[in-house]
């Protein structure tokens, strides 16, 4: 068996981020047969049609990285009760030109790590109706919505919380077992 790439997506633009460190704890803790690579949404421009049919080159790379990996892993904070704006910028640049969405048939699964207490619920729920209309397989268990982040990291960045950790690596192997059945080839009966 070929070793699955995961693309992990920053939702974040800052440099702090929980959702940064999160991804370096998925990083740590990835399971065997998986590389996980992180990618963050730096230099990428608010979408604009005009320029779909040639894009910047933060976008053509950025495009070139997803259809690159086999999942996604997306990992965003919350924002005014919704997923952060160059996040959605980010998905919407990899959807477009019409018919050419980098997004379609992509396995994925996502977290999330807010101060707060419902730990990037809310957003969580928006990003998966914006993967359903992208017709992108998305984990559904478990949800690792992290809550009250501060408290759960150490003053280096690294992820000690122990049940969160197990719950990311609960979210990892579910991600490779999505993969590999959004893989596999399909049988037909007549």
């Amino acid at each position: 068996m070929n070793e699955i790439t995961i693309l992990g997506i920053v939702g974040s633009l800052r440099k702090d981020s929980f959702n940064r460190l999160i991804l370096k704890a998925a990083q740590e803790l990835k399971p065997d047969g998986a590389e996980l690579d992180l990618i963050d949404l730096h230099g990428i421009p608010v979408f604009n049609q005009d320029e779909e049919m040639t894009p910047p080159a933060s976008v053509v790379e950025f495009k070139r990285r997803i259809l690159a990996a086999d999942a996604i892993l997306f990992a965003t904070p919350e924002y005014n009760y919704s997923v952060p704006g160059g996040l959605k910028n980010a998905i919407d640049w990899g959807s477009r030109p019409y018919g050419e969405s980098v997004w379609l048939g992509k396995p994925a699964a996502m977290m999330g790590a807010s101060i707060g207490n419902l730990g990037t619920a809310r957003a969580q729920y928006h990003l998966r109706q914006i993967l359903v209309t992208l017709d992108m397989p998305v984990v559904n268990q478990p949800e690792v919505m992290i809550s009250s982040a501060a408290q759960r990291f150490d003053q280096s960045g690294r992820l000690t919380d122990e049940p969160t950790r197990k719950l990311i690596q609960k979210l990892l192997v579910a991600l490779l077992h999505l993969t590999n059945i959004s893989s596999a080839p399909k049988k037909h009966s007549d």
